[in-house]
C-alpha cells in the first residue's frame, strides 16, 4: 500500500479532516470538533512552521558502518523512537465512522508490525473512549501505554481500578487536558494538577508515569519532583491555547534540564525523518506522531502504520547518512543549525 492511497482512502472516510497532503493546521484552523488547532490556529501552524528555522548539518567524512535505528523504552526494544499518539473521539474529530475499539486495535496492529509502540486516549465516556481503547490494545501485547486526562480524584480512581489487572507498558497523562472546556464541565472534571496530585497517581502504580503537556523548564522540574519516569514536550497539538510557543522552541532549554535525570519525549508538527531527526539533535529522546497517524490508520489501518513508519525510518537513516551518524546515541546538537 503507498502514501497515496492510504490519503485518498482516508479522504473518502472522513468528514471533518481535509486530509492535506502537507498536515500544516491552515485548512482547519479552528476547527474543533475536527482535528485544527484553537481558535486562529496559530500554535498548531507554528508547531509545523518551526521546523523550518532547523537545519541539518551535513557532514559525511565519517566511517562507512552500519546505520541502526533501534531504540529501547523501558526495557521494550523498538526499531526506532516513535510512538503513535493518544487519539480518542475519531468519529467526532476526524468524521470517520471507524469505531474507538477498530481505530485502537489497528492502531496497536501497526505498532507490532512496525515495532514502535502506541498511546491510548481517555475521554468523558468512560467505556467508549477508555475502556475500549486500552482493551483492544492490550489485547495485541504488552506494549500499550495508557494515557488518562486529569481528572479529579473519582475519575482516576475509576481509571486505575480499571486497569488495575491488565499487562500494559506505561500509564501516561495528558496534564494540558485540563483546559478543554468540555471536559472541565463534565460531570467528572478534570483539573489542573499539583505535584501531590501526580506523586498520588505515581504512588497507585507499578509502571513508568509519563506526564504529557510540558513547555518548560518549571513544569519539567515539577515533573521530576513528582516521581514521573518521562515527560512529553506538548502543547496538545494546539487544541488547547491558542498562541503558545512551538513545541521545538522550547525543546532545547527542558531536555538540557532534564539531562541523566528523566526521559524526554515531544510531539506537535513532526511530519517526516528530517524532524524526527532535528528532535533527537535537539535533546529528545523519541517523539509522538498524532494526526498523520490518525490518518494512516483511518485510510489504511494496520498497514498504514507499517507504510507510513518506514518512510519515516528512510529518512531518518538518509539523514543519519549524510551527518555521519550511525545509531540514535551520535545524532547531537551539534548536527543541526537553529536559525
Amino acid at each position: 500500500m503507498e502514501l497515496k492511497e492510504i490519503r485518498e482512502n482516508a479522504k473518502k472516510l472522513c468528514s471533518k479532516c481535509y486530509v492535506c497532503e502537507n498536515c500544516n493546521g491552515r485548512a482547519c484552523k479552528g476547527m474543533i470538533p475536527g482535528m485544527g488547532g484553537k481558535d486562529s490556529g496559530e500554535a498548531f501552524i507554528r508547531n509545523v512552521e518551526a521546523f523550518k528555522k532547523v537545519k541539518i548539518n551535513m557532514s559525511v567524512i565519517a566511517e562507512n558502518a552500519p546505520i541502526s535505528t533501534e531504540f529501547n523504552w523501558f526495557g521494550h526494544k523498538m526499531s526506532m523512537p516513535i510512538f503513535i499518539a493518544p487519539l480518542a473521539g475519531i468519529n467526532n474529530n476526524y468524521g470517520a465512522s471507524m469505531s474507538e475499539y477498530d481505530y485502537n486495535l489497528e492502531a496497536a496492529k501497526g505498532a507490532d508490525m512496525a515495532n514502535i509502540m502506541a498511546f491510548c486516549g481517555d475521554g468523558k465516556d468512560v467505556d467508549s473512549l477508555f475502556v475500549e481503547p486500552y482493551k483492544a490494545m492490550t489485547s495485541i501485547n504488552d506494549r500499550a501505554i495508557i494515557t488518562i486526562k486529569p481528572w479529579v480524584k473519582e475519575g482516576i480512581d475509576l481509571r486505575l481500578k480499571l486497569i488495575e489487572n491488565e499487562n500494559y507498558a506505561c500509564l501516561a497523562m495528558d496534564i494540558d487536558s485540563a483546559g478543554l472546556p468540555l471536559l472541565r464541565n463534565s460531570q467528572i472534571p478534570v483539573e489542573n494538577k499539583s505535584v501531590d496530585s501526580l506523586c498520588y497517581v505515581k504512588n497507585r502504580i507499578n509502571k513508568p508515569f509519563i506526564i504529557k503537556g510540558i513547555m518548560n523548564v518549571d513544569q519539567a522540574l515539577k515533573a521530576i519532583d513528582a516521581g514521573c519516569d518521562a515527560i512529553v514536550v506538548s502543547n496538545h497539538g494546539g487544541r488547547v491555547c491558542d498562541e503558545t510557543l512551538a513545541t521545538i522552541e522550547v525543546l532545547p532549554e527542558i531536555a538540557k534540564a532534564c539531562k541523566n535525570k528523566i526521559k524526554v519525549l515531544i510531539d506537535g508538527g513532526i511530519r517526516s525523518g528530517y524532524d524526527i531527526f532535528k528532535c533527537l539533535a535537539l535533546g529528545a529522546d523519541g517523539v509522538l506522531i498524532g494526526r498523520p497517524m490518525g490518518i494512516a490508520i483511518i485510510g489504511g489501518k494496520a498497514e498504514g502504520v507499517k507504510t507510513y513508519v518506514d518512510k519515516l525510518q528512510d529518512e531518518l537513516k538518509s539523514v543519519m547518512v549524510m551527518t555521519g551518524c550511525h545509531n540514535l546515541h551520535e545524532i547531537t546538537k551539534d548536527k543541526v543549525i537553529v536559525l
